[in-house]
């Protein structure tokens, strides 16, 4: 058989540039997932289609009737299975979410792939042409819409001496930040106190200024913030 032919070497050809476009672009903004990982999904995603094209090759010896060719049922095992991978990139810290993005970037690569490996072309380019576009020049959107800002703290202090509930809000308030209802807990047998909350601000300024007062506060032992952003 030969396996040079133009509607097996243009699939591969197609999903090894479409997954370089966007593996490129993801290793440029150092994600995780990048060059490699991206050429990896978009080229085995197009060589699952194309193998279950050509069924009837690796299915030799069993009469042609018998054969029931089904690409859907293909793509959908190549689905489930780069959603076990997306999951591995997502991770939270506090209320920050990170991985979104390159989890959703590895999916669409292997759909890419799939749209080259069954000889969509004409819809293939022009998907791989708007996820550049999405994953690059709209990032300048996040540089024009307001964004509220949004960070979990964390503050302890040492249980003699440390503000009561009302007087952190109170403090929070001034700053200009919302704050979600406080978490108290002892810690070290009892000499340390915590809060956390989940706070809310119009932008990241009021974050700056609640950096200054935790750290202008003597009181403070340790503090930590998550921002959802970083």
């Amino acid at each position: 058989m030969d396996w040079w032919r133009p509607d097996i070497v243009y699939p591969v050809l197609g999903a090894l540039g479409a997954g370089a476009a966007v593996g490129l672009e993801r290793e440029f903004r150092g994600q995780p997932a990048g060059l490699r990982t991206h050429l990896l999904v978009c080229l085995a995603s197009a060589f699952l289609m194309l193998m279950s094209a050509e069924q009837g090759v690796w299915v030799r010896g069993l009469p042609m009737d018998m054969v029931r060719i089904d690409p859907v049922r293909m793509a959908h095992g190549i689905l489930t299975g780069i959603g076990f991978l997306c999951g591995g990139v997502i991770f939270r810290t506090g209320v920050a979410v990170h991985g979104l993005t390159t989890a959703a970037s590895l999916w669409i690569t292997s759909a890419l792939g799939m749209l080259f490996g069954v000889g969509l072309y004409p819809l293939a380019i022009t998907a791989t042409v708007l996820v550049l576009l999405v994953l690059s020049a709209l990032r300048f959107l996040d540089n024009i819409i307001p964004q509220q800002s949004v960070a979990h703290m964390e503050v302890r202090y040492a249980r003699e001496g440390a503000p009561s509930a009302e007087d952190l809000q109170r403090q929070l308030r001034e700053i200009g930040l919302k704050n979600s209802t406080f978490t108290h807990k002892l810690l070290e047998r009892g000499a340390m106190l915590e809060f956390s909350a989940n706070l809310r601000g119009r932008h990241w300024a009021d974050m700056e200024r609640l950096l200054e007062v935790l750290r202008g506060d003597a009181r403070v032992l340790e503090f930590e913030l998550y921002p959802r952003k970083p």
